[in-house]
Parts: C-alpha cells; sequence; structure tokens
C-alpha cells in the first residue's frame, strides 16, 4: 500500500500540481470574470476556463509534467476528449449536487459554489486520465 501512495504520489505527480496551479490561477480568472464581470452563463463561464487552461495544461504537462515527446494527432484527441469527459463529469455533477444542498441560497452563490466543487472534482478525474491514458508510458 505503502509503495503505491509513493508512485502515485511522485515527482510526475508535484509537477502536475505545479501546472495545476498555473492552470488554475489562469482558467479561474477567465470562468470568474466570465461569470460575474461578464454575467454569462454558468456552463459558458465554466467552459471558457477549460478552453483557456487546457491549451496551457496540454503544452506545460506534455513536455514539463509528462516529458512525452510523442506527436501525434491520436494523442492530442486523446487530451481533448479527456478534458472533455472530465469537465462534463466534473460540472455536471457539482452543479445539481450543490444546488441541492443549498437549496436557499441565491442562483449566485449556489452557482459559484458549484463551479469551486466542478474545480475540484475536474482536477482528480484530469489527473488519472492525462496519467493513465493521454500521455501514458
Amino acid at each position: 500500500m505503502k509503495d503505491k501512495l509513493k508512485n502515485i504520489l511522485d515527482v510526475t505527480f508535484w509537477k502536475f500540481v505545479l501546472v495545476g496551479i498555473v492552470n488554475t490561477l489562469v482558467g479561474t480568472g477567465v470562468m470568474f470574470a466570465a461569470y460575474n464581470l461578464l454575467h454569462l452563463s454558468y456552463w459558458v463561464s465554466s467552459a471558457s476556463n477549460y478552453v483557456v487552461g487546457s491549451v496551457v495544461s496540454y503544452f506545460l504537462n506534455k513536455y514539463f509534467t509528462f516529458q512525452n515527446k510523442e506527436k501525434s494527432w491520436k494523442q492530442l484527441g486523446r487530451f481533448i476528449l479527456n478534458i472533455t469527459v472530465c469537465y462534463l463529469l466534473a460540472y455536471g455533477m457539482a452543479k445539481p449536487v450543490v444546488s441541492w444542498i443549498l437549496h436557499g441560497q441565491s442562483k449566485s452563490v449556489q452557482d459559484n459554489l458549484s463551479m469551486l466543487v466542478g474545480m475540484g472534482a475536474f482536477v482528480v478525474f484530469n489527473y488519472a486520465g492525462q496519467r493513465l491514458i493521454v500521455f501514458k508510458k
């Protein structure tokens, strides 16, 4: 059990965390600005986070985190599919759960907290997908 945890929390994991911090700063800024300043919808705002963040993520994770030299459209397709599935799963689960828990709060509070919960779930799903499928060694 300890060896399995050590394999999961290796240098690749910590590089992924560092790239995730960069993505989070950029993407979260885009998402909350889109929702709160531009008054775009929950789905457009959260999706804009992942469109911008995914471009940054692809290049940083490919070359820095996973040190992957493969050049193929198939890999890019797997990355896009992974991001899409993780996004739909994370945000699709977050919105109804948070709305149910915070049913007495305003739509704005519910949506902002749903986006935060969706971000957390996305990170977990995305790491697994990138490590085990997209950039698998």
